[in-house]
């Protein structure tokens, strides 16, 4: 092989390993920010991955919220009306977050079937709800009905 053909082989063979680096970098960073959404029901039957970030959402299940007076933990449950799931979570709640309400939390499944969450959001007024907690909500027939007022005209 003539030493110009040689080069031209080292120069692709380095493009074809630099091509191949950055899709694989890029692969790796789009994998760890994907939060897929997963109902109570999805997360009872074993479909959601234990130790991989995900999104959970429901309707926090009344009674269930359990505060620690020493620190900001707190934990509840949310259901879709099928099945519930424990959400553990340290920080400030949203201003809206009560029972009854639908929730979004986001974070990773524990091995003993908790979602341990870093993040936790609530609808932001009284008739809006996240579409996933709406879809997993009607495919259960629990939609909730709106409490906004009608007036007669």
């Amino acid at each position: 092989m003539n030493p110009k053909r040689k080069k031209r082989l080292l120069i692709v063979l380095f493009i074809l390993g630099g091509v191949g680096v950055s899709v694989g970098l890029t692969l790796f960073a789009l994998s760890q920010n994907i939060n897929l959404f997963y109902s109570p029901t999805q997360i009872a039957q074993g479909e959601a991955p234990v130790g991989t970030r995900i999104r959970a959402g429901g309707m926090v299940v009344e009674g269930s919220v359990k505060r620690d007076n020493k620190s900001l933990r707190v934990e509840f449950e949310v259901t879709d009306f099928e099945n519930k799931v424990p959400v553990v979570y340290s920080g400030i709640l949203p201003d809206l977050f009560r029972e009854g309400q639908g929730i979004v939390a986001q974070g990773e499944m524990d091995a003993s079937g908790k979602l341990q969450a870093v993040e936790v959001l609530a609808k932001h007024d009284e008739n809006y709800m996240p579409p996933e907690v709406a879809e997993a909500l009607e495919k259960a027939g629990k939609m909730p009905k709106p409490s906004g007022q009608e007036f007669n005209k």
